[in-house]
């Protein structure tokens, strides 16, 4: 790998999930995975929308207000209302998002600026629904709606942890793609090498992002970008299943058929059905492919990012 490859991503964040004080009672939410895990691999940008708004630390707590069919940013005793006060900051910090590189963010999960979803609403009566999104992170899903984005609250169930890290590593390899000249046939080799990745999210959509890239010459190149691009990481977002991956690990059997004698394929074959009986994580059949990839000259499978996803050290494939 090139040293531009080891380089860290760049991934925004809420300051309170790296352990800053900024939450309103002057506290913070440390997140253990993210600092001391995932922080080998990444350089965070840490954002705190109240804070950076000018109200301050200890402040007042906020909730989201349904009023006059809009949804209001205020606080909860006085009722006073920071609606365009966050909004106006979110407006121009977006703007020094665009050009900070990012390759995906982390969000405090029911905080009425950065939870992402189900976050508290209340009514006019004070009954709350939890239907919400906070200001700030409506507005980043809005702006850069093929970011990688996710709550570290979700961030504990693995296989939406695994997900996740896939996609950003996907989102930096994308960019990359597209970043200075780029030609058709790094775009072919792009989605060539992501074959077995698409399958195992959205299985039709190495097809369908196939068709583009085919008549992408009929295309504005800005056009190309966009499309592939929505489409790659809405794929993405779909979290691969047990069943999905199964059957990726059986195509990859089948490019093994004339390297491999019946003893060894039996056993890799066993362990594809281990595995989709959930006995035993993905990193156990993954583990005895690599090894045979090792011995035997199969360069299409050797080419496929779904082998090396995201760093080994993470360990995520040890869990799902």
């Amino acid at each position: 790998m090139t040293a531009e490859a080891d380089a860290p991503l760049r991934l925004g964040v809420s300051a309170c999930l790296l352990g800053e004080a900024v939450r309103f009672d002057g506290g913070h939410k440390r997140d253990f995975f993210l600092v001391k895990t995932l922080g080998r691999f990444v350089e965070w940008v840490p954002v705190c929308p109240e804070l950076e708004s000018g109200l301050g630390v200890p402040r007042e707590s906020m909730r989201l207000v349904q009023m006059h069919g809009e949804i209001r940013l205020v606080t909860g005793k006085t009722g006073h209302d920071h609606t365009d006060t966050v909004r106006r900051y979110t407006a121009r910090r977006l703007e020094e998002v665009a050009d900070q590189g990012l390759c995906g963010f982390v969000l405090k999960k029911d905080s009425p600026t950065c939870g992402q979803e189900r976050v508290r609403v209340y009514n006019a009566s004070g009954v709350p629904t939890r239907d919400g999104r906070g200001l700030f992170a409506a507005a980043l899903v809005e702006r850069f709606p093929t970011l990688p984005v996710e709550e570290e609250g979700r961030l504990t169930d693995p296989r939406l942890r695994e997900n996740f890290i896939e996609c950003i590593f996907a989102y930096r390899d994308l960019v990359r793609l597209f970043t200075g000249r780029w030609t058709m046939g790094d775009l072919v080799r792009f989605h060539t090498a992501r074959k077995l990745t698409l399958l195992a999210h959205v299985p039709d959509a190495y097809q369908r992002l196939g068709r583009l890239v085919a008549g992408g010459k009929s295309l504005p190149r800005a056009a190309l970008h966009a499309q592939y691009s929505t489409g790659f990481m809405k794929a993405l977002r779909t979290v691969a299943t047990p069943r999905r991956n199964g059957n990726v690990l059986q195509h990859m059997l089948g490019y093994f058929k004339d390297t491999l004698d019946q003893s060894d394929r039996a056993e890799l074959l066993t362990l594809i059905q281990t595995y989709a009986a959930g006995h035993v994580p993905l990193i156990v059949p993954l583990t005895l492919f690599v090894h045979h990839l090792r011995r035997s000259d199969v360069p299409y499978l050797a080419g496929q990012a779904f082998l090396n996803p995201h760093p080994a050290e993470l360990m995520l494939r040890n869990h799902v």
